[in-house]
This record gives C-alpha cells, sequence and structure tokens, in this order.
C-alpha cells in the first residue's frame, strides 16, 4: 500500500521551504500551460463553482468538469429513462455521490452557463466532459460547449458490447468514428478517456490518436452494477478507487510513452506525491485526482504539491519534464519487466 505524504518536510525550516516552492512542477497537457500536474478529474466537486476556485487555490493545474450526458440533453421520455437507469454502471465517474441523470442540478444549458462561469472564475484550464450515444449528440454539443469557452473537452466513450454476434473491430470503429467526426466539428484540444478492456490496447491507443485524439485518459473506470438481496433490485454500488487502481494506468502509461503521438494523462488510485511521480516517470503529462479529493477534501491537492516539490528538492530534479518518461518502456532495460511484469518473480515474491 502507497504511503500518504499529507505534511510538508520543510515546515520548520523557512530557507529550505524557499527551496521547495521554487521547483517547477509546471507541465503541458493538450497543448495547455499548466500550472501544476494535478488535475482534479470529473466528478460532484465540480458542480460549484466555489469548489473550483478552491481547486485553483489548492494549486491543481486544471479541472475536468463532470460529464453532460447526451440523455440529459435529449429530455427523453419514460424508455430513455427505463434504459438509463438500468444501466448505471456506464456513467463514467459514477459514484455513490452521484444522482441519477435527470437529477443533476445542471443540465445541457446550465452546463454551457457553468463553464463560461468556471472561465470567469478562475485562471487555470477548464476542461468539459462529454458522455453522448449518437454521431449527432457527439457533434452538436461539442460544439456548443467549445462556444462556451472550454478550453479542451474530454470524450468519455462507453459502449457496452452486449450483443455476442457484434465483432470486437465494430465496436472500436464506433470509437474512431466519434473522435474523427468530434475532431471535425472543433478546433479546442480533443481527449479521449480510454478503458482498458479492448482486444488490443496499444493497437486501439494508437488508432484513437491518428483519429485525432489530442490527448488519451488511461483509464475509465467503468462501474459496475450490485444485486441488493433484501428488495431483489439491480442497484448502483460503487467504491472509490484505491491506491492499488494505479497500477494499471502506470504499466500502460510507461509502454505507450514515446510510441504515440497523444498527452497521456493518468488516472484512478492517485492519492499521493508519490503515485503522481510515478505517472510523471512512467510518461504521463497530467496526472488526474477525484477518490482522493472526495475522501481527504480539496485541500489534499496543496498536500500533495507540496510534498511532490520535496521529494524533488531531495533527488535534485528541477522540473517535472527532467524525470517524465525516464522509466518507461523505452528508457529501462529490461521492458519485460512491463510487457510481462515479471509474472514468476511476482508470484513467488509474497511473503
Amino acid at each position: 500500500m502507497n504511503q500518504i505524504l499529507l505534511t510538508p518536510l520543510f515546515s520548520n525550516n523557512k530557507k529550505e521551504f524557499n527551496k521547495v516552492k521554487t521547483m517547477d512542477i509546471s507541465t503541458t497537457y493538450l497543448g495547455l500551460k499548466l500550472k501544476s500536474p494535478i488535475v482534479c478529474s470529473a466528478g460532484p466537486l465540480s458542480e460549484k463553482v466555489s469548489n473550483i476556485r478552491e481547486m485553483e487555490d489548492a494549486g491543481a493545474g486544471a479541472v475536468v468538469l463532470y460529464s453532460i450526458f447526451e440523455e440529459q440533453i435529449e429530455h427523453e421520455q419514460l424508455e430513455l429513462v427505463y434504459h438509463t437507469t438500468s444501466h448505471s454502471e456506464s456513467f463514467a465517474e459514477a459514484t455513490s455521490y452521484f444522482p441519477e441523470p435527470f437529477d443533476f442540478k445542471l443540465g445541457p444549458e446550465e452546463y454551457l452557463n457553468h463553464i463560461r462561469k468556471a472561465k470567469e472564475a478562475v485562471n487555470i484550464p477548464i476542461i468539459a466532459s462529454l458522455n453522448g450515444k449518437s454521431i449527432g449528440g457527439w457533434t452538436d454539443y461539442a460544439k456548443k460547449i467549445e462556444q462556451a469557452g472550454a478550453d479542451a473537452l474530454e470524450l468519455n466513450i462507453y459502449l457496452l458490447p452486449t450483443d455476442p454476434k457484434k465483432f470486437s473491430a465494430e465496436i472500436e470503429k464506433t470509437y474512431i468514428y466519434i473522435v474523427k467526426a468530434v475532431k471535425s466539428t472543433v478546433k479546442i484540444p480533443v481527449a479521449v478517456k480510454m478503458h482498458p478492456f479492448f482486444s488490443s490496447t496499444s493497437y486501439m491507443a494508437s488508432q484513437l490518436c491518428s483519429a485525432g485524439a489530442d490527448g488519451l485518459v488511461l483509464f475509465n473506470r467503468f462501474y459496475q452494477p450490485d444485486i441488493d438481496l433484501d428488495t431483489l433490485d439491480v442497484v448502483p454500488n460503487v467504491i472509490l478507487s484505491t491506491p492499488m487502481a494505479m497500477r494499471l494506468p502506470l504499466r500502460w502509461i510507461a509502454m505507450l510513452y514515446g510510441r504515440i503521438n497523444a498527452d497521456l494523462a493518468a488516472t484512478s488510485g492517485i492519492y499521493s506525491a508519490q503515485d503522481v511521480l510515478k505517472m510523471i516517470m512512467a510518461g504521463a503529462k497530467v496526472t488526474m485526482m477525484l477518490s482522493s479529493l472526495l475522501k481527504f477534501g480539496i485541500g489534499h491537492v496543496a498536500d500533495v504539491t507540496t510534498n511532490l516539490k520535496t521529494w524533488m528538492k531531495e533527488k535534485e530534479y528541477k522540473s517535472i519534464d527532467q524525470m517524465r518518461g525516464s522509466m518507461s518502456y523505452m528508457n529501462i532495460d529490461d521492458p519485460a519487466k512491463f510487457e510481462r511484469a515479471n509474472y514468476m518473480k511476482v508470484l513467488h515474491s509474497y511473503k
């Protein structure tokens, strides 16, 4: 289990603390200049502009707004409500904190106004998040999001392939088509929040980049339903990510770094400065946090930032760029450590 550092190591030494403050943790993501690699991920905390201000004050480099769903845009009737609520695991950042889709405080027009208000309130980039289901829904609202002033757009794609007769290639083509359609509609940078369940993750990452994706967010967590044994009903039951969840994106970011033409963002299980450092060394441009902020509060960003700078000072790193990709597939002596993860050694390493 990763240890979570919560306090500055040099808080009693003003001279050393000032040195820590001068560490350059700025980065770029989707062509945007960020003061920090810590990005607040899509979730309920971004529903309030006051929270977004607090995120900026705590040191966040950018904020991804909660997802707007095409179902909210269409306002279809009972049939859509039934199909949406019966597949609540499709909500990419759904947690027990989330209401059902038509209970969100902010609807389609309010979401656009929320983007405008957030842009007026803070100086850090605001990234919108869109979860669509039809090509028209993706492109039409993506354009409105751009016009509202969003600095970038994160495509939260989730197609649940339940038909056993549908080929995987057909599903993958849909993802690629969505990215191409959105990119042909907007000029702002576009990131795709990928899941790890493609037949070939690396091939799909390459295809999404070829389709125009400026960045890839690894990985989307798809929340699965549970069965309530008292009511005999299918219910949402979501557990916040733990530090262990970071292992999967860590591995794939390390393998994709330098091999695809897109910025890599890490998400899932990022709690501490150590987690941030590992992801950057693997090759991530930014690291995204949600579960840790829901658990510890928005101020946790400041704690992580301080400990990030402290570690860099101790190890004599002057900037984030110095370490990026240093532990990637391209820069280690034995790439098989990422490919097979020393499978036999792992099995015999537990004591």
